[in-house]
This record gives structure tokens, C-alpha cells and sequence, in this order.
């Protein structure tokens, strides 16, 4: 500990330090112990009373679900809300992106899909209270788990440590964060109930001062009126807060044993499923999940049974718009999520009713005595056919100026969060042989004088490529950031690009004009109405949409035809496309789309003739997997 808290800025030890007084109140609140005093002086109270939890001094199970704000569109944040509360639900729990909020250090977004302060209010209207997971770290299966990418600029800060490089912006964002939702807690007069103290961090690391510093921010950013807790999916007994309420995570089939162990470890309780995760999530390249709704809804019964409180994890994934997917480590293998975080839940991706979310709404009220409230209508679905995609531009001719570097650069030393980066080097001799990438993150697409000579994909450990060059042939490495690692210390390393050198035939390459791709606009292109059928071209049209804006508009682009890429929607980034499966269509909301003129604009890596595209009215996430796109 005594290493750890050394590498603290003095001033930062300091406020850290002098913390510890406003703690004690967050401790005797939270700390899960035979009884605790009510949260907050006045209005409504949330308590701990003999391993019970207590609201207004009644007894209070906690039935949550799991949705998060940026996953569903604004405008249907209500209608999902009255979705959980038919389901039997009375509390929702959502993270805290943090890389949404604030994408330039220092300037902060809580505006349009980024209102989380909204989405609060809007569940307090509903008669729901919130449990509130602010992070900073929030895992979640997006991009390095909520944590902005401009952390790993230059010298990058040890992510998720007492490192002030880390502590002090975070510091910075929690204090701007109470600011939105402090006043939102219950005791204010709000319906946060809970705040979570960082994420699973017993199965990341061991610096229990680093933990009970999150903590402290937490309460000096006004969290001090709420049950403070950890939440993890391993024994937090060696690497979490013994001092803290805490809550366990586990999946289907281990309710159980989980619950067994948790008593045993803490006696004095209360108890609560953190997460019981109600489906999976999906990889590229691999099967999609699909989980059994019937073993989920008993196992969920029999938590309910024994008085167990329980957050669905998830209740309504919805959509990791954008460039938002993480990517899982598991085995030395990296594995890049898909958009779509459907996640097998209750309510799918487009918020419409599952046969899942039927036999849970059925174990909640058998198991509660209470009848939920009607289903609201499900609204239809369209489909529309013979979207021309008739201009295109290829990326060759609309490049934007470069750097030059001796070396090549990651995407962070070039101020680049997502997207592409391209590196060029015209080779001073012939070279045929092998083209080794040191460092590829995460998928290059290798093309000799603008002609593709293949593919290297970090997924399947892929870093040489044969090629042939002569002299003075033009070399172009296009790399795509296919989602950081969300999830274990692997996501330490997880700057994007070519993070090493380039060598050929043995030989390093030096001095490379480098293009930064971030592609956050891509309507000032150079479009024609001739055909781009090589190298990577992006392609746009328009169409028209009957019903547009409202849910009953909702569809589903496909994207069978296409390479590998990305898509937008009237200037919104909708998320990747990849023809290796599972997913085939993307989730395009009808509150996102007008009746007339929709502009579509789609990236393709390699190029398609595939330019007449159509929208579904069923997604498609269990399209068969191969092995690589091209």
C-alpha cells in the first residue's frame, strides 16, 4: 500500500487524506453491518436493518433491471421505462459512460443522449428507483469500458490505479458528475438509491487504496446520501472493501451456489444478486448466444423466493451505437464485441417483448403477490427495399493532410479515439518477402499501389503478410480500431494502430506519412455517380421512410453484400458491419428517421458492387460465422 499511495501528487494525497473525516457517516451507511442509520436528514430514507434493506423504514426488495441511457434511443427512454415497470420491476440500474461525457479532457456533454440526469427523471415518473454505477470504470462490453482513450495518450496513465495521470481526471469528471445526479438521490427528494463504488475491481487488481479512493471522490462528489457498494464476480475478500455493502455477480445455473457462498462469507447480510447476468453477448466471428429463458425465469424465481434482492443484467441491452463495442481478452485472445448488445434480454434490441420477458414478468408477480401493471403495445415493424446507394467516394482521393513520422504513431498520439488510421511509405527498393506489423491493433488491410495484397487480423494472431514491392511502389497499411478491451489488465495496453515497428523482409521501414481517419464526418467527400468496386470507397444514398418518427418506423438495415465497415444514418454512426457473422443487420431506429430524404452512407474496406440495399422488419443476429472477411 505504502508503494501504491507514494506515486500520489502530493495535493492529491492531501484532498484523498482529508476525506477520511466525511467518510465515516458513508461507512456507518453502507458498511452492511447489523443496522446502520437512515441515508440523508431528511425526506425519504434508504437503510441496512438487520441484514435487511429498509425504505421509509419498511422492508424493500430490490427488484432492478439493468438498461443503459446511451444504448437506447432518447426519444424511447419512456417506453422502455413503462416496459420494466409491467415486468414487475421497481428499480433500474444504469452506468455512467464516462467516454461519452467527455471526449476532450476537460469539456463535458450531458446534452440529447448524453442527459443521464434525464433518464433518471424520467424513471422517477415512472414510480422506479435508480441504482446509479458511476465507475469510472464501468466494463459493460463498450469501449475500454467507459474510460475516455485520450487516458493513453503519450505516456499513457495506469488505467484503474492511484497513478495521477488517472486519479486526477477522474477526480475531475466524478465531481462534474455529482453535479448532474447528486441532487437526484433519495434523500433530496430523487430516486437514486444506491451508488456503486467503481466496477468488479477484485478481479482486476489488489490496491485497496486505490478502491477506497474511488470511494472517497465519490462521497466528496456528493454521493453521500446514498448506499455505497461494490459489486463483483469473484471473492471480493482479498482484492475489495471487507468495510463495504457488497453485491455478487454470476450467470445462469449458479444462483445457488452463489447465494451460498455469499452467506457464508457475510452472515449479517443483506443480499443481493449485483448482476444476474439474463443472457450473453456476441463476438465477431462467433456463434451467437442464446440462452434458456425457462431455467432463467425459475433461477430468478427461487432468488425471489428466498428474499434476495436482484439486478437483471441485462433487462434491455439495446444498441453500442457508433464505435462504442468493446472487446473481450480471454486466453491471450482478443475478441471484438459486435453493435448490437441485444444480449439475449428480456426486452430485445428494439425494445419489443421476448417470450423471456414473459415467463420473468410471470416469476415476479408469482413470486411478489403483485400484479404488474398492463403490457404496453408492442408498435409494428417495416421493411424497405431498393435503397440505392448510388455515389460513392473512395478513400484514396478524399485523404486529409498528413504527419510524418520516423516511426509509425498510434491513434491517441494523434489525438484519435476511434475509427482508422493509414500508414504510407514508398519503398526505396525491391523488397518481395514478408511484411511483419510489431504491435497490430487491430485489423490492417494491406494494399501495394492501391491494390489489396491482404489481411492481418489481430484476432487470429495474424502479424506477416507475403507481399511483393519494387522501388518506388507505394505501401499502404489501413488498420481499423475494432473496439478496445473492456474487461482484465490486458486493457492496460490497449492503444490502436501499429503500436511497434513495420519491417520488410527483416528490414525496418522508417519514415511514414500517417493519415488520421477518426471518419466523424463523412459528408464532405468528393461523391461521383461512378462506380467505386476496389480499395476502400464509401458509398452514400437516400431513401424514403413511411411512418418515420416513432417506434412504429423501427428496421433493420442489412448488410448482406458488404465487406467490412461502417454505416451512418442521416450523420449518426450506427455501428459496424462485418460479413463473418453473427450479426447481419443493423438496429436503425424509426425516431431516427424522416419520411423523406434519409441519407445513408456506408464504408466498405475492400469495396462492394453490392450498392442497392434494403431494411428488414426481423433483425438478423445469428447469421452463420467464417473465419475472415476477405
Amino acid at each position: 500500500m505504502s508503494v501504491a499511495i507514494s506515486v500520489i501528487s502530493l495535493p492529491l494525497k492531501r484532498r484523498l487524506l482529508h476525506a477520511a473525516a466525511s467518510l465515516s457517516l458513508a461507512f456507518a451507511c453502507t458498511a452492511g453491518f447489523a443496522e446502520t442509520p437512515p441515508i440523508g436528514t431528511g425526506g425519504h430514507a434508504m437503510r441496512i436493518d438487520h441484514g435487511s434493506f429498509m425504505l421509509d423504514g419498511k422492508p424493500f426488495r430490490i427488484i432492478s433491471g439493468e438498461m443503459h441511457y446511451p444504448r437506447i434511443p432518447r426519444e424511447y427512454w419512456p417506453a422502455r421505462l413503462k416496459m420494466a415497470k409491467a415486468m414487475g420491476l421497481n428499480t433500474i440500474t444504469t452506468y455512467v459512460f464516462w467516454n461519452a461525457h467527455e471526449t476532450t479532457p476537460g469539456t463535458y456533454d450531458f446534452s440529447g443522449q448524453n442527459d443521464v440526469a434525464e433518464f433518471i427523471r424520467e424513471a422517477q415518473k415512472e414510480g422506479l428507483y435508480v441504482i446509479l454505477r458511476p465507475g469510472p470504470y464501468v466494463c459493460s462490453e463498450w469501449e475500454l469500458g467507459g474510460l475516455p482513450a485520450w487516458l493513453l495518450k503519450d505516456k499513457p496513465a495506469k488505467l484503474r490505479s492511484l497513478d495521477p495521470a488517472f486519479m486526477q481526471p477522474a477526480e475531475r469528471w466524478l465531481h462534474r458528475l455529482g453535479q448532474e445526479l447528486a441532487p437526484l438521490q433519495l434523500a433530496n427528494g430523487g430516486n437514486i438509491i444506491a451508488v456503486q463504488v467503481e466496477n468488479e475491481y477484485a478481479s482486476f487488481g489488489d490496491d485497496h487504496a486505490y478502491l477506497d479512493g474511488i470511494r472517497q471522490l465519490l462521497v466528496r462528489s456528493g454521493f453521500d446520501k446514498s448506499l455505497l457498494f461494490t459489486s463483483d464476480n469473484t471473492d471480493p475478500g482479498k482484492n475489495g472493501l471487507t468495510d463495504q455493502l457488497q453485491v455478487i455477480n454470476f450467470g445462469t445455473g449458479n444462483a445457488e451456489k452463489k447465494f451460498a457462498e455469499f452467506v457464508k462469507r457475510r452472515p449479517e447480510g443483506p443480499y443481493m444478486a449485483g448482476e444476474y447476468w439474463a443472457g450473453w453477448f456476441d463476438h465477431w466471428g462467433a456463434p451467437h448466444q442464446a440462452l434458456d429463458a425457462k431455467r432463467e425465469a425459475d433461477e430468478l424465481s427461487w432468488m425471489l423466493k428466498q428474499g434476495y434482492s436482484v439486478n437483471l443484467y441485462m433487462f434491455h441491452g439495446g444498441t453500442s451505437f457508433g464505435w462504442m463495442n468493446g472487446a473481450n481478452w480471454d486466453k491471450e485472445s482478443y475478441q471484438p464485441d459486435v453493435t448490437s448488445y441485444d444480449y439475449d434480454a428480456p426486452l430485445n434490441e428494439s425494445g419489443r417483448p421476448t417470450p423471456k420477458y414473459l415467463a420473468m414478468r410471470k416469476a415476479i408477480a408469482d413470486a411478489t403477490g403483485v400484479k404488474p401493471p398492463a403490457m404496453p403495445a408492442t408498435p409494428a415493424t417495416q421493411a424497405i427495399d431498393g435503397i440505392k446507394l448510388g455515389e460513392s467516394a473512395s478513400l484514396w482521393d478524399n485523404l486529409p493532410a498528413p504527419v510524418n513520422a520516423p516511426e509509425p504513431r498510434a491513434m491517441e498520439d494523434l489525438d484519435q479515439a476511434y475509427g482508422y488510421i493509414l500508414y504510407r511509405k514508398v519503398i526505396p527498393a525491391d523488397r518481395p518477402g514478408d511484411l511483419v506489423i510489431h504491435g497490430l491493433h487491430d485489423y490492417a488491410a494491406v494494399y501495394v499501389n492501391q491494390v489489396l495484397a491482404g489481411t492481418l487480423d489481430r484476432r487470429l494472431k495474424q502479424d506477416t503478410l507475403a507481399i511483393k514491392v519494387a522501388k518506388g511502389d507505394t505501401l499502404d497499411i489501413l488498420v481499423e480500431n475494432t473496439g478496445r478491451i473492456n474487461f482484465s489488465t490486458e486493457m492496460l495496453n490497449e492503444r490502436k494502430g501499429i503500436l511497434g515497428e513495420v519491417a520488410l523482409r527483416g528490414e525496418t521501414l522508417r519514415d511514414w506519412k500517417i493519415y488520421s481517419l477518426p471518419l466523424t464526418h463523412v459528408d464532405g467527400f468528393a461523391y461521383s455517380n461512378k462506380p467505386c468496386l476496389h480499395g476502400p470507397c464509401f458509398y452514400r444514398g437516400s431513401f424514403n421512410a413511411p411512418a418515420a418518427g416513432h417506434a412504429s418506423a423501427d428496421t433493420f438495415l442489412d448488410t448482406a453484400g458488404l465487406n467490412k465497415g461502417f454505416v451512418w444514418l442521416n450523420k449518426r454512426p450506427l455501428g459496424r458491419n462485418w460479413k463473418i457473422g453473427p450479426q447481419r443487420t443493423l438496429y436503425v431506429p424509426g425516431a431516427w428517421l424522416k419520411n423523406q430524404g434519409n441519407q445513408l452512407v456506408v464504408f466498405d474496406m475492400f469495396g462492394t458492387d453490392h450498392t442497392t440495399l434494403r431494411t428488414l422488419k426481423q433483425p438478423v443476429l445469428d447469421a452463420p460465422v467464417t473465419e475472415t472477411a476477405h
